[in-house]
């Protein structure tokens, strides 16, 4: 049996428990070497001309993704989809990144506008849409987010009215930001059905009284279209009503799991393609009579990116193992859906670590590339643009970073987790931890596998500490919630990139991912008794405040390291394959 979502911070698994990119199989190569192909022949070469949307262009670039079955990895094969599981469809996204806004049309398409049907759909709407979609014919647009509804999903206030002939429900309403929008075909899109039941519907692009408004001017992925979408009495046939009535929220809440996941997947795609560029660029720039490579400062950066770009993939993919273990015979319907919100912490932690870490090597890059990453004829400028956005849409980080702890909160006080077990057991515990003392088993990163034990009895503690004070207030402490969150996200962070490193250890592949696995632990550590001094320090006052400022000491104290001469090897390791190595 696979880990039970947000089991991670209560229990450890073994290395060979965990699905990482050296486990692909044959198909999951040739899959990736199809993409490559495609991205470098057909996307790269139009990624500039599609910034400027040419009427057209972008439609027949998702009908060759269609026919290389680039659209069709989530879809069963009864419905003419390739039914290639959740790491393919992570393959997919991950490697449609140089098509610039391609990767956006995509990723909203095959995301969100595709799945709701796919898990929601009856069989009439599935044979319907859903060869269209895997094949490119139609495109598909996700409409939730309204001018005064966009993290608070359920105030939309879209109306849906049955007609007086029963025949159509008469939608009022906008919706606004909305992807694709301009070039689908098809939209999963939202309205209360008598002011009060939210309930899911698909729209057809010629629904009478649905129309479209102009193009948004945006930031960045300029190549994509958003535009709102405008509902006056159209008429939505009572066949199109997705779901049931009233459990709109349920294709909501569960799309953006899959989107958010996909997400990751796209981010760190676009982090291998940010670091491939700035080596290169870093190699042939010259500076005081040599290659800036050649500096420690970019050495420095190159290494950060490398280390940051390799923990959020082992997160991505080990995600993606686990879906796939899970949904093995559940394709569709509410088994697929129960088996896919089992993770949804994760697929916010993906979501979350992604687009942070994609602004991170962007950020870098831009530095990296000097003066002329604030050129447009450079990649740097055009990347750090578009990489804002991730951290807005499929949930605001602030809002992943609340439903991390409140989905821990839920599960434990309906017994799924044994979360206040654990931290009551530990805070008999903890007067009674030894000093740090990492144990020497033979086996490589032993202090940074005690450094994660200790993580995870850090988060019990304040986690602990914090329902006890506030109980189901606790939501309302939104700081110490997010804290709560950055502690679940970077230990998650950390395990996947420690047991990762460990099981390419043991098959004889390990050398590269043991230092990456290294610098990770150590770049975020720190921050983890800044995190606890801050929420004890709100949590508590007088001598019991430095009574658990001692603990969170103890919890958090480790032995420093040489990460100067890691970081040059990492860099000299990415120099050397001018791009992201492991």
């Amino acid at each position: 049996m696979p880990q039970k979502g947000g089991a991670f911070l209560l229990e450890d698994i073994s290395p060979q428990e965990m699905f990482t990119p050296e486990d692909f199989s044959d198909e999951h190569r040739m899959i990736q070497s199809t993409v490559a192909d495609f991205a470098a022949n057909e996307l790269a070469p139009k990624a500039e001309e599609l910034e400027h949307q040419p009427e057209g262009v972008m439609r027949e670039l998702m009908r060759k993704a269609g026919e290389l079955g680039l659209l069709s990895a989530d879809i069963p094969e009864e419905y003419g989809g390739a039914d290639l599981g959740k790491v393919a469809s992570c393959i997919i996204a991950e490697n449609v990144v140089p098509g610039g806004s391609f990767a956006v049309t995509h990723g909203a398409h095959t995301g969100i506008g595709t799945m709701p049907i796919v898990l929601f759909g009856n069989e009439e709407q599935k044979k319907k849409y859903l060869p269209g979609l895997a094949s490119g014919e139609l495109i598909a647009a996700y409409g939730l987010t309204e001018p005064n509804a966009g993290s608070d999903a359920l105030a939309i206030r879209t109306r849906a009215t049955l007609s007086p002939d029963g025949k159509y429900y008469l939608l009022n309403g906008e919706k606004m930001f909305i992807t694709n929008a301009g070039l689908a075909d098809i939209y999963i899109t939202y309205a209360k059905v008598d002011g009060e039941k939210f309930t899911g519907f698909i729209v057809e692009r010629n629904t009478p009284g649905f129309s479209l408004g102009q193009e948004e001017k945006k930031m960045g992925i300029k190549g994509s279209s958003t535009r709102s979408l405008i509902f006056e009495d159209a008429k939505v046939p009572v066949e199109n009503v997705l779901g049931e009535i009233g459990k709109g929220h349920l294709i909501a809440f569960n799309a953006l799991n899959i989107g958010r996941f996909k997400l990751g997947a796209a981010c760190v795609g676009s982090c291998k393609l940010a670091l491939e560029h700035a080596a290169k660029y870093a190699l042939q720039r010259v500076q005081f009579g040599r290659p800036i490579a050649k500096f420690g400062l970019i050495q420095h950066k190159l290494a950060m990116m490398a280390a940051k770009t390799y923990a959020a993939e082992s997160v991505v993919y080990r995600i993606a193992g686990l879906l796939d273990e899970v949904t093995a015979d559940k394709k569709e319907g509410p088994a697929a859906v129960e088996a896919i919100s089992e993770y949804a912490i994760e697929c916010s932690i993906a979501k979350v670590l992604g687009s942070e870490a994609l602004d991170y090597v962007v950020d870098e890059m831009v530095q990296i590339y000097g003066g002329y990453g604030y050129i447009q004829e450079y990649p740097a400028e055009r990347f750090y643009r578009d990489s804002r956005i991730n951290r807005i849409f499929e949930g605001t980080n602030e809002i992943n970073r609340l439903l991390i702890p409140a989905t821990i909160a839920r599960r434990a006080m309906k017994g799924q987790l044994n979360f206040l077990g654990a931290a009551k057991a530990l805070a008999q515990e903890i007067l009674n931890l030894r000093p740090f003392l990492p144990a020497d088993d033979g086996q490589p990163l032993a202090q940074e596998r005690q450094m994660l034990a200790m993580a995870k009895k850090l988060f019990l503690f304040l986690g602990g500490q914090a329902v006890e004070k506030y109980m189901d207030k606790l939501a309302e402490q939104q700081e110490i919630v997010a804290i709560l969150a950055d502690l679940a996200i970077q230990i998650y962070a950390m395990e996947s990139a420690v047991l990762r490193a460990l099981k390419a250890h043991a098959a004889g592949q390990g050398e590269k991912k043991l230092l990456l696995a290294k610098l990770y632990v150590h770049d975020v550590y720190p921050l983890l008794e800044r995190w606890a001094r801050e929420a004890v320090c709100y949590l508590f006052e007088g001598d019991m405040r430095q009574t658990q400022l001692s603990i969170a000491r103890r919890l958090t104290k480790y032995q420093p390291e040489d990460l100067i001469s890691a970081r040059r090897q990492v860099a000299a390791w990415v120099l050397e394959a001018e791009k992201y190595t492991t």
